[in-house]
């Protein structure tokens, strides 16, 4: 299966206005420059609004949060400095709620459940390690889940993160035994053909930087057999 990266003429643009960009990332798709050299998604949408709104010259477009790269789902940039200043501020205080979908292989130990580890970032290896107790250089991570709902080979969880660490889902899940499917630096047993993992961030819920009225944001997932089956 081919990848399919976002472009300016197929972007799914979740919400829209004059300080607020919020898009549905495609598996596949990277959020900022790196050090592959591909077309990131900032770049993505700064041509979708340069196109849309025939705008000359450069367009600005802030970074809000990112996400890693096989994942897919909510990714907020902000079109003014003035709403990137404050979104930034709500994510850093934690008043912005992420909900997660996450398809795992084996049946977590409860139904639902807060897990808590401390997690140690490994950068050279780009991953992170989950431990029980705090060891050195390491960072507590907290996530709620829950098990919306069993697939055929599958289970759906729906997260919700209270700490926003390096690959702390991943990790965190991989800890109790339910590594996410696709995800073989997590201890999958096998890749999805696109190089994704079935890790979708779901919603977003916050108060607009600007208008100051509440913003809901629901992502559709990927369009594959299994996600659909989630839905």
């Amino acid at each position: 299966m081919q990848k399919l990266l976002s472009s300016a003429s197929n972007l799914q643009v979740l919400y829209e206005d004059n300080h607020l960009i919020v898009v549905n990332k495609r598996p596949g798709d990277i959020v900022q420059g790196d050090k592959t050299g591909d077309t990131p998604l900032s770049d993505v949408v700064k041509d979708y609004i340069k196109i849309k709104y025939n705008k000359p010259g450069a367009v600005y477009l802030g970074v809000v949060h990112r996400l890693d790269r096989p994942t897919s789902g909510i990714i907020v940039f902000a079109r003014t400095s003035k709403a990137l200043t404050r979104m930034n501020k709500l994510f850093a205080e934690k008043t912005a709620k992420k909900t997660y979908w996450a398809v795992v292989k084996n049946n977590p130990p409860k139904q639902k459940d807060s897990l808590v580890h401390w997690l140690k970032r490994n950068p050279k290896q780009n991953k992170s390690y989950a431990h029980i107790k705090e060891v050195n250089e390491s960072k507590k991570a907290i996530l709620d889940y829950l098990v919306l709902k069993k697939l055929d080979n599958f289970y759906l969880l729906e997260i919700d993160l209270h700490t926003g660490r390096h690959h702390q889902i991943r990790a965190q899940l991989a800890a109790i035994g339910c590594t996410i499917k696709g995800d073989l630096k997590y201890g999958a047993d096998r890749s999805n053909k696109n190089g994704s993992i079935h890790l979708h961030a779901r919603a977003l819920s916050f108060i607009h930087p600007v208008k100051k009225e509440p913003l809901q944001i629901l992502a559709p997932p990927p369009n594959d057999s299994v996600w659909n089956a989630c839905c």
